[in-house]
């Protein structure tokens, strides 16, 4: 069994911020994900081995065990011990497997946002205990969470001083923030609940399941749009606009989460100029029907490669401006 360093897998530092490990994670996992690399079996040991150093460093309380665990096991391994020899339990609480206690960001954070591949080293079990490994259930009674169909009631809280009583963080993507998505929890025990994911929800919303054991509640993170920049319930996107359009007019097609409109563009329309399209935005969380605005934000684009006689165009009309 081989000691892991995980901010080498990761490529940070020791010191890290929690901001700066979950970027190199995402961009590390973009890189390495199976769908990009299908039928590579090196990129997916390197994506599992990404999954499990983003597990141990996310977590406050298993990065200060790992932080200090580790330095004493590379000294152990330099003084020529065993893995079987070194005493395992003042590290893994003591007890037996599964009195310890979990946060609620978990592998499956991951699997949610990149799918699943679970797998976790014989480093990760013997540190953390093998209940804490792959793609079953938590410790404890916490959920994991998969994709799945709606099914149980559901309410949703905006951001609120008292925590609730179990929660589960939840990426999911503008689109499925605009139309609505669903969640399946699962128990240790394989108890399932599917949840319901409204239209509209925000980063911070939390979205209640009532369980047989109780409430539980999804904390919805939207991740960041390649596109579209959400403000409430407002979105901003930039439209590329070709110089000629700008400057005589015409049309240009604007990207929405439902389909392509058409967008007039007057006659000597600057860079910059922003163009309100009315109730193309996001739904209202409390009022579905009820939505935003599209900012359209103009991006003139000018012309590359000019021919003689295009140059030849354009000095003539800088001497007619003069």
């Amino acid at each position: 069994m081989d000691y892991k360093d995980y901010y080498q897998i990761l490529g940070v530092p020791r010191n890290a911020t929690d901001k700066e490990i979950k970027k190199a994670f995402r961009q590390l996992a973009q890189k390495y994900h199976p769908d990009k690399n299908p039928g590579n079996k090196e990129a997916e040991q390197k994506f599992k081995e990404i999954n499990e150093a983003y597990t141990v460093l996310s977590d406050p309380e298993k990065r200060k065990k790992y932080d200090r665990f580790g330095a004493q096991w590379e000294q152990y391994e330099r003084a020529g011990g065993r893995p079987e020899d070194f005493d395992w339990s003042a590290w893994t609480g003591g007890g037996p497997r599964g009195s310890y206690t979990t946060r609620t960001v978990t592998p499956e954070e991951f699997e949610q946002m990149f799918g699943g591949m679970g797998g976790f080293s014989s480093f990760f079990d013997a540190l953390f205990g093998s209940g804490m490994g792959g793609m079953g259930g938590r410790p404890g009674g916490s959920f994991r969470q998969s994709r799945g169909r709606p099914g149980v009631d559901f309410g949703v809280h905006e951001r609120t001083a008292a925590p609730p009583r179990t929660e589960v963080p939840v990426d999911i993507t503008l689109e499925e923030a605009f139309h609505g998505t669903t969640r399946t929890l699962q128990s240790e025990d394989g108890t399932r609940l599917e949840v319901n994911i409204p239209r509209g929800v925000k980063t911070g919303s939390r979205v209640r399941a009532r369980g047989s054991q109780g409430d539980i509640y999804l904390k919805i993170n939207v991740l960041p749009h390649e596109r579209f920049t959400r403000e409430g319930d407002d979105l901003r996107v930039r439209v590329p606009v070709d110089l000629y359009t700008a400057v005589l007019g015409g049309e240009v097609q604007v990207p929405t989460l439902e389909r392509p409109v058409v967008l007039t563009i007057p006659p000597g329309t600057q860079n910059g100029k922003t163009f309100r399209l009315r109730g193309l935005g996001m739904p209202n969380l409390r009022q579905p029907d009820k939505r935003g605005d599209l900012y359209a934000v103009v991006e003139v684009t000018l012309p590359t490669n000019l021919s003689e006689k295009e140059r030849s165009l354009f000095e003539e009309l800088r001497k007619l401006r003069r």
